[in-house]
């Protein structure tokens, strides 16, 4: 069985980037109560995260390898940080949301409070340094890299920021996210992979001679 290209998976992942900005805009718009709180909205709310790490993963083997060991770093910093809000999101969205506020407010001051900041915490270094990465790259657009650190700011300090600065954030990282994705997918054909990029830059046997 052959294996699919490079391109077709950075383009998967592209498309994948694209749906968990959607998710976020509508989890902006839905605390905003310009949408309703449903069933749904509170199901796939948690899916931003993880369509954002097949985005991440992407763009790390696409273009992360060539920053070395710090690219590798921020990576696993970033892809732990984004699990890790997978099950934050399920529990806000499907667990909180169906608990009286004092019991909430009992769970956040207990080990599962300590639990969901230390993700945000992690969320957030894991979301600069791999930003950080990806601008030593000089080939992903600086713009997009903005506008996804400085929405990961207040996503990150939810429980310290207010309710429209944490809306606010969330739209900002969905415009990075999807730009972001927008601009793989279009560079998908031209992106020449680490590998190929190392065995250039070694001289051929002789070539000197």
């Amino acid at each position: 069985m052959s294996q699919p290209v490079p391109a077709t998976l950075y383009r998967i992942a592209a498309a994948a980037g694209c749906g968990s900005a959607v998710i976020l805009l509508i989890n902006a718009a839905k605390r905003a109560e310009v949408i309703p709180t449903s069933a749904l909205t509170q199901l796939i709310a948690p899916l931003a995260q993880i369509l954002a790490l097949a985005l991440v993963t992407a763009l790390y083997l696409a273009l992360g390898r060539r920053t070395g060991a710090f690219g590798l770093v921020a990576f696993l910093l970033n892809a732990f940080a984004l699990s890790a809000l997978v099950g934050v999101e399920f529990v806000i969205n499907l667990v909180f949301n169906d608990l009286p506020d004092y019991t909430v407010e009992a769970l956040l001051d207990g080990s599962l409070g300590i639990a969901l900041t230390a993700a945000s915490i992690l969320f957030l270094l894991g979301t600069l340094a791999f930003v950080t990465a990806m601008h030593l790259t000089r080939e992903v657009p600086t713009a997009p890299l903005v506008l996804y650190a400085v929405g990961a700011v207040p996503v990150s300090l939810r429980a310290f920021v207010p309710e429209a600065a944490l809306e606010l954030g969330l739209v900002t990282l969905a415009v990075g996210i999807g730009w972001l994705a927008i601009w793989l997918f279009n560079r998908s054909g031209r992106i020449t992979t680490w590998a190929d990029h190392a065995v250039t830059d070694i001289p051929l046997a002789g070539a000197n001679h």
